[in-house]
C-alpha cells in the first residue's frame, strides 16, 4: 500500500498482498525472462508490436523493451509511483499513470514521445489518476481517479476537457469496447462494473460481476467481456450487447488481470497467489491446463501479433516472456 490513505489502485492491490512451464491448450509455450532492476507493474506494446513500455514502480522509470530481441533499450523518467501504460492507436503517444507516493505528489500523467521515447510534458488531474486507456479512435482517453470519477482527455491538445461520474467505488482498470461506443469500468469497491455511453460520457448500466472486481478485457470481436474478481477467485463472462454476466470461471487464487489474444482463442489470466497463469479457451470458457513458473504474477499483456506474452511479477524485478507456438 502507498503510504498516504488513497483508493485502491492495481499497484495498491499488488502492495498489499505481498507480506518448467506446463503447455496451454492451443499451442506449446516457451517461458523466458527480463530483469528488469526494479519491480516491473504494467505492460503496454505500440501497435507495430517492436516496442515494450514496462513501468517500474520504485525507481519511477519506464523501461523500453525490444520485442524481438528482449533487451531494455532506454529507461525513462516519469512521475511518482508510475503505474498503468497506454499507448495511442497511432503509436505516437504514451500515457503513464503517476499514482503517487505520498499525498504531496504531484497530481499528473506523463505523456512519452513513442519516437523518441522522451517525456514530452505532463497532464495535471484533479486527483491521483489509477487507470487510463485511449478509445480506439484515439481521439480522447479515460483516467480513473482516485476521487470516484473518470477524466476525460483530449488526446491531441492533452487536456482534460470533461469527467465522468456516477457508481465508481475505488475503481482499478477500465477498457473500451473494440467499437469504441463504450467502456466497462472495474470497481473493487462495490463488486461492480460501470458502463459508461462514450458518446455522452455517462454510465448508463452496473452490473455485479463477482466479488473484488479487478480487470475488464474484450474479446476483439467485441461480443464478450471478461472481468477478474480478486477475491472470489473467480473471471466473470459479459455480453456485451446484454451487458449481463453470462458465466463465472474458477480460477486461481487473486486474479488481478486478464488479457485476450489478437485472435480471440484464448484469454490469459494472472493469479498472484497461485503463481501461475490460467488459460482459458474463449469459445467455450473453459479452463486449460496453466501455465507456471511465475513469482506473484500480476499484469499479463499480449503482443498484437500474439507470438508472446509479458508478465509482471510482483515483488520480484523479473518480467516473463511467454513465446507461444
Amino acid at each position: 500500500m502507498t503510504l498516504r490513505t488513497r483508493a485502491i489502485s492495481i499497484a495498491a492491490i499488488f502492495l498489499m498482498m505481498l507480506t518448467p512451464a506446463t503447455s496451454p491448450a492451443f499451442a506449446a509455450i516457451k517461458l523466458t525472462k527480463i530483469d528488469l532492476k526494479d519491480r516491473p507493474m504494467q505492460v503496454a506494446f505500440t501497435p507495430d508490436g517492436t516496442k515494450a513500455y514496462v513501468s517500474t514502480y520504485v525507481k519511477e522509470t519506464v523501461s523500453v523493451i525490444n520485442v524481438a530481441t528482449s533487451k531494455v533499450t532506454k529507461t525513462i523518467v516519469v512521475g511518482s509511483a508510475p503505474s498503468e501504460i497506454a499507448i495511442t492507436p497511432d503509436g505516437t503517444k504514451a500515457y503513464v499513470v503517476n499514482e503517487g507516493s505520498n499525498a504531496f505528489s504531484p497530481k499528473t500523467m506523463s505523456v512519452i514521445n513513442v519516437a523518441t521515447d522522451t517525456v514530452t510534458g505532463s497532464i495535471s488531474l484533479s486527483s491521483f489518476p489509477t487507470g487510463v486507456r485511449f478509445a480506439p479512435n484515439g481521439q480522447k482517453a479515460y483516467v480513473i481517479l482516485e476521487n470516484n470519477t473518470v477524466a476525460v482527455i483530449d488526446v491531441a491538445t492533452n487536456t482534460v476537457t470533461g469527467s465522468v461520474s456516477g457508481v465508481f467505488s475505488q475503481s482499478t482498470q477500465l477498457a473500451f469496447t473494440p467499437d469504441g461506443t463504450k467502456a466497462y469500468v472495474a470497481n473493487y469497491g462495490n463488486s461492480t462494473v460501470s458502463v459508461i455511453d462514450v458518446a455522452t460520457n455517462t454510465v448508463t448500466r452496473s452490473i455485479s460481476a463477482g466479488r473484488g472486481s479487478c480487470w475488464v478485457a474484450f474479446s476483439p470481436n467485441g461480443n464478450k467481456a471478461y472481468v477478474t474478481n480478486r477475491t472470489d477467485n473467480t473471471v466473470a463472462v459479459i455480453d456485451v450487447a446484454t451487458n449481463t454476466v453470462t458465466t463465472s470461471i474458477s480460477v486461481g487464487a487473486t486474479p488481478i488481470s486478464v488479457a485476450i489474444s489478437p485472435n480471440g482463442s484464448t484469454a490469459y489470466v494472472a493469479n498472484l497467489l497461485s503463481k501461475f497463469v490460467s488459460v482459458i479457451n474463449v469459445a467455450t470458457d473453459k479452463v486449460a491446463a496453466p501455465i507456471n513458473g511465475f513469482t506473484n504474477p500480476s499484469m499479463v499483456a499480449f503482443t498484437p501479433n500474439g507470438t508472446k506474452a509479458y508478465v509482471s511479477n510482483n515483488g520480484s524485478k523479473i518480467l516473463s516472456v511467454i513465446t507461444i507456438g
